[in-house]
């Protein structure tokens, strides 16, 4: 039985959890209180006795999405299950045109409303728990495969995989390697997720990589456990010295996981003792997760805020108004008071990185910019609704977010919305954070002043990565696990 409400946001999904216990916000898990009063509850209730065949579950979720569904009249008014083999592709042919409109997913991401499993998500969320070589994938125009980040404890860069590095080639043995290239032209990028493997600890690949130098490598990584942190101890958070002036830097890889709390703390807590006012946030493949955590870093950026300043409104659809809830700015002992800052974005920045984005927008105006490219566009988040008995949680789109002066319409990317913003590369033959990084490079000409281009108001978030000679993205199976949802690029 459902008896507690939690709120989340995400790259690929946004979120107010409704759970058996405890409550929380994020991307896809659910934890520590953020409780939405009154408590949610849905028609039917599902509870142990509904029953776990596929016909029941998808019957529940049906009912789930009529009850609470930001998009109700793009619903059909009825649409018989038998044909479908799972309660996802069930889901997705209920969803569909909302997700065509593009307030669904869409745009090469799927649908942000899905069925995931609770055990699985909350291991997530409370530990960064994942499975996988621990690097972060993309492809480019040309179908070239690159690791845009590697994690720390992970395999991948125990092996001297970073960020810059090429595969070229993927098999099970040096004798059965093929090229990137020709599992594009034969199975589409979906061979490539493929051709990678489960993440599944003990799961080995032999891969031939170009290391950003040139050198040319083969050698066999085995995929193993690991925790992902969410601000690395090697580049997250510091403090860089350009032109005589001080900049505060942070690098957060997602809001998905509870130690993101502490950790932005005590970033904050080092950008206060050295009177930071100039700050960079780097949200390039941030695609969200916790609210509670996007609600902390508006805190963390809002010394300089009053009490009754807001951060957020949270909307339901008319008949769930009473669930609408508005998030003050609340001073905390790490916090200053920025008077520059510079977002950095790509089409992977999504859902809580906007959101804490869009926050600013009525309080800096082109004191804050927007640094990259556009981001995704992604102004909605979902409710997680649990059957227990099933293992099942329903991530259902069913509410925008608003800043303080009531805009949230964002769904075609954040730039448009900027009143400054400045085009700039992902540069990956240089590290995260590096003062020469085009878009680190950017962000601090922008923070000392530099004129530069503004991001094209014309291109639209993730759908412009077809569009554009510059394509870039980040990795997805068709199937994700919930690390892969919170993490995306995650292999």
């Amino acid at each position: 039985m459902l008896t507690q409400g939690l709120v989340r946001r995400f790259g690929a999904a946004a979120a107010i959890a409704a759970m058996l216990a405890g409550c929380g916000g994020g991307g896809s898990g659910s934890t520590s209180p953020v409780a939405v009063t009154p408590t949610p509850t849905t028609s039917p209730s599902p509870t142990a006795s509904a029953g776990c065949t596929l016909r029941q579950r998808q019957d529940l979720v049906f009912a789930q999405l009529r009850e609470w569904y930001l998009f109700p009249e793009t619903l059909p008014a009825s649409l018989d299950p038998t044909p479908f083999a799972s309660v996802q592709s069930y889901l997705d042919k209920l969803t569909e045109t909302a997700r065509n409109q593009g307030r669904d997913g869409g745009q090469g991401r799927g649908s942000f409303t899905y069925i995931t499993s609770i055990a699985e998500e909350n291991a997530f969320t409370s530990s960064g728990a994942s499975a996988g070589f621990g690097v972060r994938l993309f492809y480019d125009t040309a179908n070239r495969l690159f690791i845009a980040e590697a994690f720390e404890g992970a395999p991948a860069l125990a092996q001297g995989i970073d960020r810059g590095t090429e595969i070229v080639a993927i098999g099970t043995s040096e004798a059965n390697l093929r090229t990137v290239t020709s599992i594009v032209a034969a199975e589409g990028v979906a061979g490539v997720s493929n051709a990678l493997g489960p993440s599944t600890p003990g799961t080995a690949r032999v891969l031939r990589v170009t290391d950003p130098a040139g050198g040319v490598r083969t050698l066999s990584v085995t995929k193993a456990e690991f925790s992902l942190t969410p601000v690395s101890a090697r580049y997250g958070a510091k403090i860089i010295t350009d032109g005589g002036r001080q900049v505060g830097y942070l690098n957060l890889r997602t809001f998905s996981i509870d130690s993101a709390d502490p950790a932005l703390r005590q970033a904050f807590a080092q950008f206060r003792a050295a009177n930071i006012t100039n700050v960079i946030i780097d949200f390039r493949y941030n695609g969200g997760g916790l609210v509670r955590i996007a609600d902390l870093m508006g805190d963390l950026l809002g010394r300089a805020r009053a009490p009754s300043d807001v951060i957020d409104h949270t909307v339901f659809r008319p008949e769930k108004a009473s669930f609408n809830t508005t998030r003050l700015f609340r001073a905390v002992p790490e916090s200053i008071a920025p008077t520059r800052i510079a977002f950095i974005g790509t089409r992977a920045s999504a859902s809580a990185s906007e959101l804490v984005i869009n926050a600013q927008i009525p309080y800096l105006r082109a004191n804050a910019a927007l640094i990259g490219t556009n981001t995704f566009g992604k102004p909605v988040g979902q409710i997680g609704l649990d059957t227990a008995a099933c293992d099942d949680r329903l991530r259902v789109v069913a509410f925008q977010t608003q800043n303080a002066e009531r805009k949230g319409e964002y769904y075609n990317g954040l730039a448009p919305f900027m009143e400054a913003s400045c085009q700039a590369a992902d540069d990956v033959s240089r590290p995260l954070g590096d003062p020469q990084e085009a878009s680190t490079r950017a962000a601090l000409d922008f923070i000392a002043g530099v004129s530069c281009t503004r991001i094209a108001s014309g291109e639209v978030g993730a759908q412009a990565a077809r569009t554009s000679g510059s394509r870039r993205e980040l990795l997805t199976p068709e199937q994700p696990a919930v690390a892969q949802r919170e993490v995306p690029g995650l292999f």
